[in-house]
């Protein structure tokens, strides 16, 4: 059985999908992940993903976001 840790949790303004990120480690050792889990009404996504996914997956959010900061949608 993992351990679970919270790291995130909120729900998209428009649709109202919630996101909740977890930790993941293993009694058994090895790597961690992180638990990405998507909730949208009874439908649930859910993925782990190593820690370089998520640097690369983090690093082209934040680009993302800020080159449309203070741009109206």
């Amino acid at each position: 059985m993992p351990r679970l840790e919270p790291v995130a949790k909120f729900t998209v303004p428009l649709g109202g999908q919630e996101i909740e990120l977890q930790g993941v480690a293993f009694e058994t050792g090895g790597p961690e992940f992180l638990r990405i889990r998507i909730r949208e009404a009874k439908r649930f996504t859910v993925f782990d993903i190593d820690a370089a996914t998520a640097s690369e997956w983090a690093d082209a959010m934040a680009a993302w976001s800020a080159a449309r900061a203070g741009n109206p949608p």
